[in-house]
């Protein structure tokens, strides 16, 4: 039994290996106590891997198992007042920004002009898949080893003091987001095909998020304006 601390809670990924396991060693516990108590298994069968293969053959096993793990855990993460949004989650003076949009649409490249000009006062949380909590009254980000291709992630902790919806843009700009398209924004970059159960944990959480943080809209380009615009509006 391998077990990890992600999120703040106690997870046990049986039969890690391949990337995933290479992910995630940084998440492990210190304490390996099989006698502990777990908060979340996650157990992805063989077979429906090799079931997932058949459809999707241009994806190998080790891919889809990184997949189906991440998937299970952040499905599971409801039940802990959580979700995944699919963001490039930075931390600046103690304070996590996370920037969501679209694959390919430049949120990595944005996080990075921030990660440029504030030097040793900002790191990377998480690239891909950073986890959204309520703790105790607070929305928190958290590292995970889901966090893409590169890996960018640390396992840690952080008050999320703002959610930015990212598109490209001529011009730089930001406002706050409306409320309703914020919804949608959200949907798109978080877990799918939930069960009615699940999908009204969902809405409970985002409801929670959305009264406790700042949410917002930027049209950027790549260049240092773009930063500005952001920081200025968005630092906390």
């Amino acid at each position: 039994m391998a077990v990890y601390d992600i999120a703040g809670l106690k997870v046990n990924i049986v039969n890690v290996k391949g990337r995933t396991e290479k992910q995630a060693r940084p998440y492990l516990s210190d304490n390996q106590d099989e006698n502990q108590n777990i908060d979340i298994v996650v157990d992805v069968d063989e077979k429906r891997v090799l079931r997932a293969m058949e459809e999707h053959p241009e994806l190998v096993q080790d891919d889809w198992e990184y997949m189906l793990t991440g998937s299970d855990f952040y499905t599971e993460l409801l039940n802990f007042n959580g979700i995944i949004l699919h963001s490039s989650c930075i931390v600046v003076d103690g304070m996590a920004y996370a920037f969501s949009a679209d694959s390919g649409t430049g949120k990595s490249t944005h996080t990075q002009l921030w990660l440029k000009h504030l030097g040793d006062r900002a790191y990377m949380l998480n690239d891909d898949k950073p986890a959204i909590r309520l703790i105790d009254g607070k929305v928190y980000a958290c590292g995970t080893p889901w966090s893409g291709k590169y890996d960018y992630s640390t396992p840690k902790i952080v008050e999320l003091a703002g959610i930015c919806f990212l598109e490209r843009s001529e011009t730089n700009w930001i406002k706050k987001a409306d409320t309703s398209k914020a919804v949608y924004n959200i949907f798109s970059q978080t877990i799918r095909n939930l069960n009615a159960e699940k999908m009204d944990k969902l809405f409970d959480v985002l409801e929670q998020i959305f009264a406790k943080v700042p949410l917002y809209e930027l049209g950027c380009d790549i260049s240092e304006e773009a930063f500005l615009t952001s920081y200025n509006a968005m630092k906390k």
